[in-house]
């Protein structure tokens, strides 16, 4: 029988958003021939991961779920035997840049992957805490539904369930790789503030996103598309489209990934307080023409209380600043990806990482002026807003020259993962998630 692991990193108090996902697992296991791995990876708290635990042992009990509920010390030690067994000359490099000191939103997910793969899962289906399901009719929208359907499965046996198909012929044998959708509610990036504020400087600090060549037409495009996900029309009825999935469709809070052919081929770069790290693999998908299924089970997107204290306030714009300096590297790798195509592939038709490795490390090699020029724009635009923006500006001028280092490291680290990662997954999957209790004498 096959085995999904359906999974939740978090590090804020959420016992209502795993009550939901304990539903969603009920959902997939009542409707599918699947056993269902439920994954709480768990950076909270000791109180909050008490009030977790809590939500987890109310779950009704159901024969082919299993919940797992691990905090950061029981991901540590598992990943611990991970990088030892894994064959790599660094293995504590390795479990830095999967459990860093700070957050990163690659990471997290990465230790998903690695997990899902130690309990022998075909894929992994990731949710966020900050969101919720929709309803309709008094019935929970579960995306899982549209996940199990086609993941993993040749496109073409996936035409019977879907609305509608625009995959190419030649691309119907490959493998549906991903199946996603988005988000309805507020933004995904926290600055509709700036954007109330003043949507000039908004279109300034947007627009820094994009690649610096790109004509002032289409940054205003991206500006209006960026972040706002499928808007905010709810779902009535069911629609899912299988193609090759545009990027800016999707969200990594709906999103499900198959491991032989993506996740356990190529992780997501690690980096650090940078938002938008963990999205490069729907671009790898995209570029190697991998088929997809989009569909409009869409989540509901919320902010949580903590962004915009001053402490939250100033971590979440730093992640911002990062995730746009961090586009100067990416921008390339994506570029180089859509030229190599069918070649981002092997003749299994799974992601090549050795590919991915040589690409992420040839951007290392870029000019960091863009970027100088990126810290400049958004230094002046965030001194026009003034009042704690021009405090996060003097935060940002006293900190340019690590942050142009850090941009340029993270890529290095994400080349060095990827050459590793076949080994760790390799390891993953002979290491059991817990080391097994020692009977007494």
């Amino acid at each position: 029988m096959r085995s999904i692991c359906l999974t939740l990193p978090t590090n804020r108090h959420c016992p209502d958003t795993i009550t939901a996902l304990g539903e969603e697992a009920a959902y997939a296991a009542d409707r599918f021939d699947i056993d269902v791995h439920l994954l709480v990876l768990d950076s909270c708290t000791p109180e909050d991961r008490a009030a977790h635990a809590d939500a987890l042992r109310r779950l009704p009990d159901h024969p082919r779920i299993t919940a797992h509920h691990l905090d950061e010390a029981a991901q540590r030690d598992f990943l611990t035997r991970v990088t030892t067994r894994s064959g790599s000359a660094k293995p504590e490099l390795l479990l830095d840049l999967m459990l860093p000191d700070g957050l990163s939103y690659g990471a997290c997910t990465n230790r998903a992957f690695l997990i899902a793969a130690a309990l022998g899962c075909d894929s992994v289906h990731r949710r966020d805490s900050d969101s919720r399901y929709q309803s309709v009719d008094g019935r929970t929208v579960f995306p899982v539904h549209h996940e199990v359907l086609s993941l993993g499965e040749r496109a073409a046996d996936t035409v019977p369930h879907v609305t509608e198909s625009t995959l190419p012929g030649p691309l119907l044998q490959r493998r549906v790789a991903m199946v996603g959708s988005s988000f309805v509610g507020e933004l995904s990036v926290d600055i509709a503030q700036i954007r109330e504020a003043d949507p000039g400087v908004y279109r300034d600090v947007v627009s820094l996103w994009a690649p610096e060549h790109w004509s002032a037409a289409q940054k205003r495009e991206l500006v209006e598309e960026s972040f706002t996900g499928a808007g905010t029309e709810p779902f009535t009825a069911d629609h899912a489209l299988l193609t090759v999935v545009d990027p800016m469709r999707v969200d990594m809070c709906n999103i499900a990934f198959h491991g032989a052919t993506v996740s356990e081929r190529v992780p997501l770069p690690p980096a650090r307080d940078t938002i938008g790290s963990d999205y490069f693999l729907i671009h790898l998908v995209h570029d190697a023409r991998l088929p997809g299924v989009l569909h409009n089970r869409n989540i509901v997107n919320y902010y949580t209380g903590e962004r915009r204290t001053g402490p939250g306030f100033l971590a979440y714009q730093t992640r911002f600043a990062k995730f746009l300096l961090s586009m100067l590297y990416f921008h390339h790798v994506y570029d180089r990806m859509a030229e190599a195509g069918d070649a981002l592939l092997d003749e299994h038709g799974r992601a090549r990482p050795d590919t991915v490795a040589a690409l992420a490390r040839e951007s290392t090699g870029l000019d960091p002026a863009e970027n100088i020029r990126r810290l400049d724009a958004l230094d002046t635009a965030y001194r026009r807003l003034g009042g704690r923006h021009a405090g996060f500006a003097d935060l940002l001028a006293g900190r340019r020259e690590r942050l142009l280092d850090e941009a340029r490291g993270d890529m290095a680290d994400f080349a060095l993962l990827t050459e590793a990662w076949e080994g760790m997954v390799a390891a993953a999957r002979t290491t059991p998630l817990t080391r097994p209790t020692r009977q007494p004498r």
